[in-house]
């Protein structure tokens, strides 16, 4: 019912799965992945079960290939899943049952694997492949290629409805929610890759504006965050809260002229987000003494 992607970045050690199909809300059934242990994409007549069971084995140190012929030996419905699972060595395992709706099949590389089921041309993974090998940039980046190559070719046979985009880190973490480098989803749009791509952008940004406030701040590290803000705002046009960010910021370093600057930028014509900052010494994010 889709088509997707799982990869390892040869540099940085990320990994990622990317997808796209007519259907609702893609990105909760397909998409698995845990920092430092591997990525997952589960679909055709959808199993979720090879998600979660499949980073289990792979976290207990079975080779993708090994855990993905386990899971698949223990379905009495194999025929109709279609599944690859990509390990932090970069060891792909891949799955196409007998059943699943043309066309149906998958292209494998160094450390990636395409495929797809229920597409309008056979063409489709390959062109995801040969998309993801000759994009530069982000894993992120190499992965949306993949996507738009796809639908190029002919996409699913019966349109297009959501999409979802995850990459987590290469080393582990105590946490799920820990190491994730990206995670943006589009349940129901007439154009759910541009969406997609939209809402990765966002995501930047809204990681640069993250760093900034929680990361320390002293030094050069003060400097990056100034920029990173700046560069968040760029991404984000309209909506001001980077910039009221870059307020916050530099009235802590005791830069009050170039604090109210910027607050006057980000609030001007906007109350309500006046009265936010004016809230914001109560809060203990501002000065005490800080009036607007």
């Amino acid at each position: 019912m889709t088509y997707s992607i799982v990869a390892r970045d040869e540099t940085t050690g990320t990994m990622g799965v990317a997808v796209q199909s007519h259907f609702f809300g893609v990105g909760r059934l397909v998409t698995w992945a845990a920092a430092g242990v591997g990525v997952v994409a589960t679909q055709a007549m959808v199993e979720r079960r090879y998600g979660p069971r499949g980073l289990e084995l792979m976290r207990s140190g079975r080779p993708a290939p090994d855990a993905l012929e386990e899971l698949v030996a223990d379905d009495a419905e194999a025929g109709i899943r279609q599944v690859a699972m990509l390990d932090a060595a970069g060891r792909v395992g891949f799955h196409t049952g007998h059943r699943c709706v043309a066309a149906a099949g998958a292209a494998v590389g160094d450390q990636v694997c395409a495929l797809g089921n229920m597409l309008e041309d056979a063409r489709c993974w390959d062109a995801m492949l040969a998309a993801y090998r000759a994009t530069a940039g982000p894993l992120a980046e190499r992965l949306l290629a993949a996507l738009d190559a796809a639908e190029t070719a002919g996409g699913d046979i019966r349109g297009r409805q959501s999409a979802a985009l995850l990459v987590v880190e290469t080393t582990p973490h105590a946490q799920p929610w820990e190491g994730v480098v990206c995670d943006v989803r589009v349940d129901d749009h007439p154009e759910p890759l541009h969406e997609l791509r939209r809402l990765a952008r966002y995501e930047d940004a809204y990681r640069l504006l993250g760093r900034a406030l929680f990361e320390p701040t002293d030094g050069d590290a003060f400097d990056e965050a100034l920029s990173g803000l700046e560069a968040a705002q760029t991404i984000l046009g309209d909506n001001p809260e980077p910039t009221v960010w870059r307020g916050v910021l530099l009235a802590r370093a005791g830069r009050a002229a170039q604090a109210r600057q910027a607050f006057d930028r980000a609030t001007n014509g906007r109350p309500h987000l006046a009265e936010f900052v004016r809230r914001l010494p109560g809060a203990g994010l501002l000065p005490p003494d800080w009036t607007v």
